[in-house]
């Protein structure tokens, strides 16, 4: 796609890899719209790259309806929309139940909700793209956070799905997929951050120019770290062998 021109809404668009994705955006000649939960923060990002602020729950059917509404008022069309807000809630089966819920609607169903009002008005267009932030964790796991390992895989098959199903009819789907950046949310990680993320941590400004880079070839997976694709080949090919490994660095964890 030609980003200088483009109409573009960036959820999560306050803070980390979202805020980072507004700036590169607007920085080669996209008009954006930022939304976050945050007020505060999508008011500063926007002003700071002269966007349009719509703060609000990007999850919530009335938020993203009232989101999708805006976008078209202030951009005329959406041709770019970045699904890139979410949570990390960490634990397994003993994670609240509230946890694994906030986990699905804002890692999986906001992507969905977007989707049922972008696709129809796209087709008819011919055109359209939809970026989801997915992360590294969708195609292959984060050991300590079921919800989030899980949710991210989910979002990961339903972009495939979107892929599939209307790559032919001009709608390009692209996943980003990093490893550790170096934003709020690594903080949280906790011991697993520590051995596994932060030692190759990428600034959110790198995988930000990394991505909007990555839009003008439609390519599915967007890999700020390359070894994301060895290891994903691993996992396929040899599962087994994968999984050993895996336990391994979660002994590491227990201990």
């Amino acid at each position: 796609m030609r980003v200088e021109g483009a109409g573009v809404v960036v959820t999560g668009g306050g803070n980390g890899i979202g805020a980072a994705l507004v700036r590169e955006l607007a920085g080669r000649g996209a008009r954006v719209v930022v939304n976050d939960l945050d007020e505060a923060s999508a008011h500063r990002v926007a002003e700071e790259v002269g966007g349009t602020a719509v703060p609000g729950d990007a999850a919530a059917e009335e938020g993203v309806g009232h989101l999708v509404s805006r976008a078209r008022e202030v951009l005329g069309e959406i041709d770019l929309y970045c699904a890139n807000a979410g949570i990390a809630p960490v634990g397994g089966p003993d994670a609240a139940e509230g946890e694994w819920e906030r986990a699905w609607q804002i890692n999986v169903m906001s992507h969905v909700r977007a989707a049922r009002l972008l696709v129809d008005p796209w087709l008819a267009r011919g055109r359209g793209h939809f970026l989801s932030t997915v992360s590294a964790a969708g195609m292959l796991m984060s050991l300590g956070a079921a919800p989030y390992s899980v949710s991210k895989h989910a979002a990961f098959s339903f972009a495939e799905w979107m892929s599939a199903t209307y790559g032919h009819r001009g709608i390009t789907v692209q996943c980003l997929c990093p490893q550790g950046v170096r934003t709020d949310m690594i903080e949280d990680t906790g011991r697993m951050g520590e051995l596994l993320l932060k030692p190759n941590a990428l600034e959110a400004d790198e995988v930000a120019r990394i991505t909007v880079d990555a839009l003008g070839d439609g390519r599915f997976l967007i890999l700020p770290h390359a070894d994301v694709a060895k290891y994903y080949a691993h996992r396929g090919s040899d599962t087994d062998r994968w999984l050993s490994g895996m336990r391994e660095l979660q002994k590491k964890l227990d201990a």
